[in-house]
């Protein structure tokens, strides 16, 4: 009786221990201060969060058993109770099983990881196609059916903020250091092929909110598509060093309903 007592106590201060550990973590994510993996607002996105709930949930499932496990051993046949640890070398049976769950547990999660990557590399039938061009330290962008292109740079308001002695304090900037003065503008629910290269060295093209990143190399074209479900202004950088102003180059794209982008497209022509 006294040691399924015993038992009973450790196995409920090991599920206690558990319990908060996730509840710590957890935490976080009910305060405003998101720890978890960005949901973005693309279909590959989607399909990354998911893919990668899966896995972290595969991971919390091992991790409470492994845990659970060890605690109780810990508590229940330490030397100072007097137990005699089993004498043993070799068991077919265990090694069988050992070898065959973590197999299983991979396929598991190979089969939904396969699936985001044929979807993120095989790019369906696409309306538009967008060329981008890295190069120190700035972003080329040419819209290959619209005929139009610009370079797009640092917003004047953080490139003087990030100056030595330039008597702006960067905290007064919006969005210091992640904003542009010329935005890639593309219509939502379209899908868009994207061309990605480079002029001089490796750079990396990268919006979160999209779900993938490409590295941009000199004469090299990567290709990505997306098709954005959600209007709205979506910030990335350069995820790739690439020189001295590498944290200068960042990346904005807005997004805006088709209509819009059609109005936009006929003042870019107007101009030129």
């Amino acid at each position: 009786m006294k040691k399924q007592n015993t038992f009973i106590v450790a196995a409920a201060v090991t599920a206690a221990m558990i319990a908060a550990f996730w509840l710590l973590l957890a935490a976080p994510g009910y305060t405003g201060n998101e720890i978890n993996m960005t949901r973005g607002v693309t279909s590959q996105s989607e399909i990354n969060y998911q893919l990668h709930m899966i896995i972290l949930w595969i991971c919390v499932v091992i991790g409470i058993i492994v845990f659970s496990a060890m605690f109780v051993s810990i508590v229940l046949h330490r030397k100072s109770k007097n137990h005699e640890a089993a004498q043993f070398t070799h068991s077919t049976k265990a090694e069988i099983v050992w070898t065959i769950i973590p197999v299983l547990i991979l396929v598991v999660m190979a089969v939904p990881a396969t699936t985001a990557l044929i979807n993120m590399e095989v790019a369906p039938e696409t309306e538009m196609t967008v060329k981008i061009t890295g190069f120190q330290w700035r972003w080329k962008y040419q819209y290959v059916e619209d005929d139009i292109q610009f370079i797009s740079s640092l917003d004047a308001a953080s490139n003087a903020a990030r100056r030595l002695a330039s008597g702006t304090v960067p905290a007064t900037v919006d969005n210091y250091l992640l904003d542009v003065d010329k935005p890639l503008v593309l219509p939502a629910e379209t899908k868009i092929k994207f061309l990605i290269t480079a002029d001089d060295v490796i750079h990396s093209w990268w919006v979160p909110a999209l779900g993938w990143k490409r590295d941009a190399i000199p004469g090299f074209v990567n290709q990505a598509w997306t098709n954005i479900d959600e209007p709205g202004t979506y910030r990335g950088q350069c995820a790739e060093l690439c020189g001295k102003d590498h944290g200068y180059m960042p990346i904005v794209v807005e997004v805006v309903e088709p209509e819009a982008y059609a109005a936009w497209v006929t003042s870019r022509d107007a101009e030129q």
